[in-house]
């Protein structure tokens, strides 16, 4: 950890801090599994469904910078590189056979769903270690992927 002024104490922000990072691998690899998505998408909705992922693709990116972010602001570091998020991913492996768009929204969805799971988990975690902050921002995350993933799950629901 780095030194700061922030009065969080120590070992309290060395907890968040590892649990931000859990996240940050996680939603790296969201963000590699909508572009997944994104770039093979076949089928009568193509158009749609690709612009779609590509949205949900955006959102991960903005989610990793704010985990980062806060991750560096707690005194951490923010671990993300490619080989970091392979091993720590906790997100199931996106298949990599698939075309039709039905499977990707079914694949992608779930990969959603997984990381919103974990967020919210994330947020009670947080705001038991006292830092409401961070609870905050994965509410704010958790909010905003919930409305992505009404998107994406109404491509399968009748």
């Amino acid at each position: 950890m780095h030194n700061t002024k922030n009065d969080l104490a120590k070992g309290k922000r060395e907890k968040v801090v590892e649990n931000l990072n859990a996240r940050l691998a996680d939603v790296i690899d969201l963000k590699t599994q909508a572009k997944q998505a994104h770039w093979n998408v076949k089928g009568h909705h193509f158009i749609g469904l690709h612009e779609l992922f590509d949205k949900v693709a955006v959102a991960a990116e903005a989610y990793t910078d704010l985990i980062a972010e806060r991750i560096t602001a707690l005194g951490g570091t923010a671990m993300g590189t490619a080989r970091v998020v392979a091993a720590k991913s906790t997100l199931s492996e996106y298949p990599l056979e698939i075309f039709e768009g039905t499977a990707h929204v079914d694949a992608l969805s779930t990969a959603m769903s997984d990381f919103g799971k974990k967020v919210r988990k994330g947020i009670d975690e947080t705001d038991e270690l006292g830092d409401a902050d961070t609870a905050d921002l994965y509410t704010e995350i958790s909010r905003e992927l919930d409305n992505l993933l009404w998107f994406v799950e109404a491509h399968i629901q009748a």
